[in-house]
Parts: structure tokens; sequence; C-alpha cells
């Protein structure tokens, strides 16, 4: 009896092992656990696991904002301007939409094609309201609708690293582009 205990027990010991093998396991911390849907400007649908393995550059704004998501948009041009070319590959800029009604997929790609972020290092994601007000639970970003087309809004872009861990937080519109883009190519060259 002692014996097939042993036997079991190897046995399940040596399968577990061989089924973690290979695989890496996500932080608890991690933003690709959140199992929500989402459509890029490409009118692409996938989980935010589909960013995984790229250093994530990530604002929340809406398209017809007239205030300050224009600055925000104008900080991430100014910190992909300061990623190194090499990184770029290995970094995906993320806007994702506080406004998923207006921002269709159609709408966001006229948006990033008009603002000249058409590169495959742009992302445009929207989701119901449900997933977006999550998303900015995670990154502590809060917005209230204030009218029928405006937002009041958190200023804050957010680096997460290839495992989906916030690595750095900046908060307000003219942020410091050279500290964001330095933790962006310093996590791309080590991942």
């Amino acid at each position: 009896m002692k014996q097939l205990f042993f036997i079991l027990a190897a046995s399940f010991l040596f399968f577990s092992c061989k089924e973690n093998t290979g695989k890496k396991q996500l932080p608890s911390n991690s933003i690709f656990h959140l199992a929500t849907q989402w459509q890029d400007q490409r009118n692409q649908s996938y989980q935010l696991n589909a960013l995984k393995g790229k250093t994530l550059v990530v604002v929340m704004i809406y398209t017809s904002c007239k205030a300050t998501c224009p600055l925000l948009v104008a900080d991430m041009k100014e910190i992909e301007k300061q990623i190194k070319p090499e990184y770029l590959s290995k970094t995906s800029l993320v806007l994702v939409t506080i406004d998923p009604k207006t921002d269709t997929p159609e709408h966001l790609a006229g948006f990033a094609k008009a603002g000249g972020m058409d590169a495959p290092h742009w992302v445009f994601l929207r989701s119901d309201e449900a997933a977006t007000q999550e998303f900015a639970n995670v990154l502590s970003m809060k917005y209230k609708k204030i009218s029928p087309i405006d937002f009041s809004h958190s200023n804050i872009i957010s680096v997460f690293n290839p495992d989906g861990e916030l690595i750095l937080q900046e908060e307000g519109t003219g942020i410091n582009a050279e500290k964001i883009a330095g933790k962006v190519n310093e996590t791309a060259k080590n991942s």
C-alpha cells in the first residue's frame, strides 16, 4: 500500500511539473488576468492578454475631447519619439477610450490615421462601459460623464512590463516623456 501511494504521489508530481514547464506564470497583479473583450482600431477583437510580451504605455482618453486629451496624445507622441527605434517592436502605445459609444473601431482608425498614429505599435482600444470602468479602476483613473459629449477624467500615463505589471505612472499633462521613454527602453532591453 505504501508503495502504491509513493508511485501515485511521484506520478502526480512528475506530471504536474511537466505541465508547468515552458509556461511562465503571470504575476497576480498582472492586467492580463482581466478577462474582458476589447476591440482595436483595426476591428480586431481580443482580450488584453493578447498584448502580453510587450512593454505597454497606456493612457485613457476620448477622441472628441477638446481639453486635456489632445495634450495626453501629444505626450504619447513625445514618448514615442524618445523610445529607441529597436525597441518600438517590443512596445505598444495603448490609448483606451472612455467613450466607447462614440469611439467605434472605425472612428478610432480615423483618429489614429489623422494623428499619424497608424504604425503597428499604436493600439486604440474600446470595450463596453463595464470593462472600461474596470480597467480605469485598475489604473486608479477616475472619469465621469458630465454632459452628453463631455467627460471629466484623470490624466494618467501608465507603463506595464511584458508580464502586465504596473512599473511606472505619471499624472498630469506635460509629463516627463524622457523618464517614461527611459523606463520603456530599459524594460524592452531586458525583455
